[in-house]
């Protein structure tokens, strides 16, 4: 029999392989954005081009996040969970020296392999007291942002200990040009800058990680926006609310731009866009800030699901199904193999992944790949809290008693405190792009029913002293710890968490070092060692 067949067919294979084009990929991360800070989640904030990207592609509404910064960040670079990084305690300090381990492959490394170009813009928080472990060393070909954790959005210096310093950077080079213009604006315009530059001979890969909307220096001016966006929302009655608003509004205008870019290159249509926030709302005057999770439970920084249930979507005309909300447990360590899946490589060969390739699940709607989320174990504060299944267990003292309550919107009215949010289709504007609203007869509601509050909600929980379990399902804003009702669930999920345990790596964690002080570097923030 001739063997010409089987030779054409190999053939053919090649130049399909390479006449389909790799798709682009543009991962967003919001800083601190909480639950109750977007449209589709019933807002008193209002991010039309927000929720145009989301009503379109695929809600996640069963999604986490570390419930810090840098372990987040940490994730989503690595595939892996941030125990197994030594990132999982509190995050990278402006002083201190360590880092994001270099041994350890890291996103835009596995892209570049397979012909991407990479760039970074906005916020790193990755490392930065060797010159090895800033971006441009770590696989991006273009930096343009900031390596600290937080900074003020119009002259860009970050507060520290005894001293404050510039941080601002683009590749290598302290910028000191930039002064008096806001943040926000400067991210979505170097990302339109590097979208309309590309050659669209090669994939894309864009991390754009936004400063908004974290507060800014503590001891300064926390909540910054221009007027204009803060103008928009003259509903807002309190004043510290109406400034959050508005640094939200200009990250929805920089997410409206981005889209319109996409359009005006023809990159839209091959392009996935992630949006995550990296943990829940600063709320309860955590960093003089005032973001929402309402009406989840607690706050960035906690165990609770205000501080670890993310807002979360993905876009692209690639897909499938889209225009659906996705219930189905996905973790931030997902987006690696996920991602890494998209781009022609194999997650199989990935090394020590924590993550699951989520993409035919996402793309069609599929049954869930995944059946729990370590939330987190740190062996410093001492505590530790999992979702396995449909239940969580929290223990260990995870705020010091600070906050561990609800924190409603400061305008909600008592009648209005139902404890049901809905979210319903966005509006037009001016930046869908080759979008359909979804109808009416649609499933497009996505409701919090947490029911009325118990009498002892406040008080039938002391993780510090035993361990709570609650079934989130039912009970998303935890109001009813039910361990003594399920002892055999308790154990069995302190026998998983036990055994991530002793897979766990000694966190990184450094005191500071004075010679990171700025006055020693040209007033700047970076490598001093």
């Amino acid at each position: 029999m001739s063997k010409l067949p089987v030779v054409l067919l190999l053939l053919l294979n090649i130049i399909e392989r390479y006449d389909c084009k790799l798709p682009n990929i543009v991962f967003v991360v919001a800083d601190d954005l909480g639950w109750y800070d977007v449209g589709f989640h019933g807002s008193d904030v209002s991010t039309p081009n927000i929720d145009a990207l989301a009503t379109n592609g695929i809600i996640l509404n069963n999604y986490y996040v570390s419930p810090i910064c840098t372990p987040t960040r940490s994730a989503i670079m690595t595939g892996r969970h941030p125990i197994h990084t030594g990132m999982q305690h509190q995050v990278i300090g402006n002083d201190t020296p360590y880092g994001l381990p270099l041994n350890i492959t890291i996103l835009p490394q596995y892209l570049k392999q397979q012909g991407y170009n990479t760039h970074i813009v906005g916020k790193w928080h990755l490392g930065h007291f060797k010159r090895e472990y800033l971006p441009n060393n770590r696989g991006f070909d273009s930096y343009f942002g900031y390596l600290t954790g937080h900074e003020d959005y119009f002259d860009h210096v970050a507060e520290g200990s005894p001293s404050w310093g510039k941080d601002f950077r683009h590749n290598f080079n302290p910028v000191s040009t930039m002064d008096n213009q806001y943040s926000t604006e400067l991210y979505s315009a170097a990302a339109d800058t590097i979208i309309r530059n590309h050659d669209q001979s090669n994939p894309l890969f864009l991390y754009l990680a936004h400063q908004a909307v974290h507060a800014g220096n503590h001891a300064s001016d926390p909540l910054q926006a221009p007027q204009k966006y803060v103008d928009r929302h003259t509903n807002i009655r309190s004043v510290t609310r109406r400034l959050f608003a508005g640094m939200v509004s200009a990250l929805d205008d920089a997410i409206g731009n981005l889209t319109q870019t996409l359009k005006e290159t023809g990159m839209i249509n091959n392009t996935v866009i992630v949006f995550t926030t990296d943990n829940g709302g600063p709320t309860n005057g955590y960093d003089r800030n005032s973001a929402c999770n309402w009406p989840l439970r607690g706050c960035k920084n906690t165990m609770w699901e205000g501080g670890v249930r993310g807002n979360g979507f993905i876009f692209s005309p690639l897909l499938n199904k889209t225009g659906y909300i996705n219930n189905n447990l996905m973790h931030v360590t997902d987006w690696l193999p996920t991602l890494y899946s998209i781009s022609g490589g194999d997650p199989d060969t990935l090394i020590a992944q924590d993550g699951y390739n989520q993409w035919n699940m996402l793309s069609n709607n599929g049954s869930s790949v995944r059946t729990s989320v370590l939330h987190n174990i740190d062996p410093i504060q001492k505590f530790a809290a999992m979702r396995s299944g449909e239940y969580k267990l929290i223990m260990g003292d995870i705020s010091g008693g600070r906050d561990d309550s609800w924190y409603p919107p400061p305008d909600l009215k008592k009648e209005e405190s139902s404890h049901m949010l809905k979210f319903h289709s966005m509006k037009d504007n001016e930046y869908v792009v080759n979008m359909q609203q979804p109808q009416d007869d649609q499933d497009t509601d996505i409701i919090v029913k947490c029911g009325p509050k118990p009498i002892d909600a406040d008080i039938n929980c002391r993780p510090e002293h035993k361990p709570c379990l609650y079934h989130i399902p039912s009970d998303p804003c935890e109001y009813t710890n039910i361990a003594d009702q399920h002892p055999d669930i308790v154990a069995d999920i302190i026998q998983q968490i036990d055994k991530y345990r002793k897979t766990m790596v000694i966190p990184a964690n450094k005191p500071g070092d004075p010679k990171s002080d700025p006055r020693l570097h040209g007033g700047f923030w970076g490598p001093w060692l």
